[in-house]
């Protein structure tokens, strides 16, 4: 529990970065990136496992590299089920966004988490 509790916070802050550095990626304030962040993992546990195996065939023939449009897909319906609070500006916008989102997620968990949870 604590550590989805962690990732729902690392994407919120991370949302919320993205959103400082790409004029195409609004975010209203820190309970909207929460909100967001809580929204992106509940799709990511139900939809995003459905869209995997949907494309599976094509996951296989890009090596992985699809995976980054399936998390898009996730991010831009997250988006779209924000409303106004939380808005991508296309799906390039999405791509992108979830491609860093992803980066800095692992980096972070590798870097600062694992080893403070050890201890």
């Amino acid at each position: 529990m604590m550590k989805w509790i962690t990732s729902v916070l690392v994407n919120a802050l991370l949302l919320v970065v993205i959103a400082g550095y790409f004029d195409a990626v609004h975010i209203e304030g820190i309970w909207a990136a929460i909100t967001a962040s809580l929204i992106l993992s509940i799709l990511n546990v139900f939809v995003k496992p459905v869209l995997i195996i949907l494309t599976l065939p094509v996951t296989v023939v890009t090596l992985g590299l699809f995976l980054f449009v399936i998390n898009a897909i996730t991010l831009y319906m997250t988006a779209s089920l924000m409303g106004d609070s939380f808005n991508l500006n296309g799906f390039g916008t999405a791509i992108l966004a979830s491609i860093v989102l992803s980066f800095f997620h692992v980096l972070i968990q590798k870097a600062i988490i694992d080893p403070i949870s050890k201890k």
